[in-house]
């Protein structure tokens, strides 16, 4: 069990910095965190804050959200006993936990949030 929880740990880690590479987009992540037009949802993926999306953000999004999955997908295959929606809970926690005050985030009631 050691094993694993080691293995996942170190997989999650590089899937963390996988995840903020940036795309060839008008906005980038950050930016667009700062504007407070995305967050980080529950779920380990990116969600849309403001509700009028230009197009380059919802691709921002979509380009963020499938390489995201594809790497939770990769941690997943390659950990014994572990299961995607277990690397998606993890990634959220860390990402979450990552992000600036300010930002926002969804609580457990689905909304998004100011980080504190």
């Amino acid at each position: 069990m050691a094993l694993f929880a080691k293995s996942f740990a170190v997989m999650l880690a590089l899937l963390v910095g996988l995840a903020f590479a940036p795309p060839a987009f008008a906005i980038d992540l950050d930016s667009a965190k700062a504007q407070g037009l995305v967050g980080e949802r529950q779920n380990g993926y990116i969600g849309i804050v403001t509700s009028s999306p230009t197009p380059d953000l919802r691709n921002l999004v979509d380009d963020i959200n499938l390489r995201r999955r594809a790497s939770y997908q990769e941690i997943a295959a390659r950990t014994p006993g572990a299961s995607l929606n277990a690397v998606e809970r993890l990634a959220a926690e860390k990402l979450i936990g990552k992000t600036v005050s300010g930002h926002y985030v969804e609580n457990s009631a689905g909304v998004f949030v100011k980080k504190p």
